[in-house]
């Protein structure tokens, strides 16, 4: 068997199923026009993936293997690829709209084995008994409890593969027109040493001290396996640790995956409620260059721009902030964290802002509205993330960053007062919403 293996969602050598695969083997990774002229030069995403493709093609060469990269659309590289007597293009699942436009498309010159790596389950192994999706969470993560065996932690062994005759010239990274620094990030393995599982159900929310796992980034480009980091949580769990907190968080990953597979329209489309927001560009931008005047909002912006990461709790309080009070197109906001989140995923973040908005397949209830300075106040008492994310505040006493009514009262102070009153916009959202219920 001559197989091409298409690296993508799995920059890794250590157990990555398509270095189990025997036969003669062509590993590559395409950087793809598609994707790539949308990105910014400076996009810090791409700082990392060229990192890992280069640490990528460094490992391969190390097993007797090397890793062919192409900057050109997937069609052209398949089709030329194609002439060479290939049997098939193996690579791991990948399942937003266009992932699944663009493999179907190389199925058709290619025969195409999609290995399971990137989620613990495929879309398909997860319905109902008459094969429709679910679309509440909690069903969901009970099915996965039930299904769930060893074997979805089993580690994929590496085999002899015989590496096939082509001219692997250097690739040239600079043609690809990017400036992106490599962001501050810690080894997966180092993040993995670092995280303290056991004792995430009590301090994930805890912004101050950021004691989130950091390993989104490496989920999603596959630099950490799934199988991988389910191994470890289960050593944790051996050790006596408290693993489930953070498991429903990974299963969350899953059903929002599955969700945009079966409803590949929840990319940009409500899935209930006729209001779309209203757009409104000058608030969208006070948003976007964190001028809001709301601290903890502005403080996550400024951690976005600068890190490429927002706190989970934070993104939330975000989401709701940017749909509720300024009553903004959900699919804006989410756009803008696509353009500037490492962690980037297309079923999480879209499924994370519809459920935000209240409009989506298992939404938080349009009547619940975050009131960011009780946020702020109950999850950093004392405003270390604040004033770490907005110096200029640094003096003020946290008390005051929690005050609607004391940010309005600031003065000689270089940050705007609030745009919004939070109890006018709470009433102006409700309003909004139960018309369109």
């Amino acid at each position: 068997m001559r197989r091409i293996l298409w690296f993508r969602r799995d920059l890794r050598v250590s157990d990555n199923p398509l270095l189990s695969l025997e036969g003669e083997v062509l590993p590559i990774f395409i950087f793809d026009p598609n994707i790539l002229d949308k990105l910014e030069f400076d996009d810090k995403r791409m700082g990392f993936i060229i990192h890992h493709v280069k640490n990528l093609k460094f490992e391969l060469q190390k097993m007797g293997l090397d890793l062919a990269i192409f900057h050109d659309r997937p069609q052209n590289v398949f089709e030329n690829l194609s002439k060479l007597g290939f049997d098939e293009v193996a690579a791991s699942g990948d399942f937003d709209s266009y992932a699944l436009h663009r493999d179907k498309q190389i199925s058709h010159i290619l025969p195409f084995n999609l290995i399971k790596d990137t989620y613990i389950f495929n879309p398909n192994e997860m319905l109902k008994t008459y094969g429709s999706p679910y679309l509440v969470f909690t069903p969901f993560y009970k099915m996965v409890k039930e299904r769930f065996t060893p074997l979805h932690v089993k580690e994929s062994l590496h085999v002899k593969q015989k590496l096939f005759d082509y001219e692997f010239n250097d690739f040239d990274f600079k043609s690809l027109g990017f400036r992106a620094k490599l962001p501050k990030f810690l080894d997966p393995n180092d993040c993995l040493k670092k995280f303290q599982v056991g004792s995430y159900a009590n301090t994930r929310d805890a912004i101050a001290q950021d004691s989130t796992s950091h390993l989104g980034v490496h989920l999603r480009f596959g630099t950490l396996g799934i199988r991988e980091l389910l191994r470890h949580l289960a050593k944790q769990k051996q050790n006596g640790a408290q693993t489930e907190p953070f498991f429903r968080q990974l299963v969350f990953r899953e059903f929002y995956a599955h969700l945009l597979y079966h409803f590949p329209h929840l990319e940009n489309q409500n899935f209930r409620y006729k209001f779309a927001g209203i757009p409104n560009e000058d608030l969208h931008q006070a948003f976007c260059s964190a001028k809001t005047g709301v601290p903890i909002v502005d403080a996550g912006i400024n951690e976005l721009l600068n890190t490429g990461f927002m706190h989970n709790r934070v993104r939330m309080i975000v989401a709701s902030f940017y749909t509720k009070h300024l009553l903004l197109p959900w699919q804006w906001g989410e756009r803008f964290f696509a353009a500037h989140l490492l962690d980037f995923d297309m079923a999480s973040n879209a499924l994370s802002w519809q459920w935000s908005a209240g409009t989506g397949v298992d939404p938080q209830p349009y009547f619940r509205i975050f009131n960011p300075y009780a946020q702020s106040a109950k999850f950093d008492k004392d405003a270390l993330y604040l004033k770490r994310h907005l110096p200029q505040l640094s003096h003020i006493e946290a008390k005051n960053l929690h005050n609607e009514e004391a940010l309005f009262e600031l003065l000689h102070v270089n940050y705007p007062k609030p745009i919004v009153c939070h109890k006018e916009a709470r009433i102006r959202a409700l309003e909004h919403f139960k018309k369109s219920v």
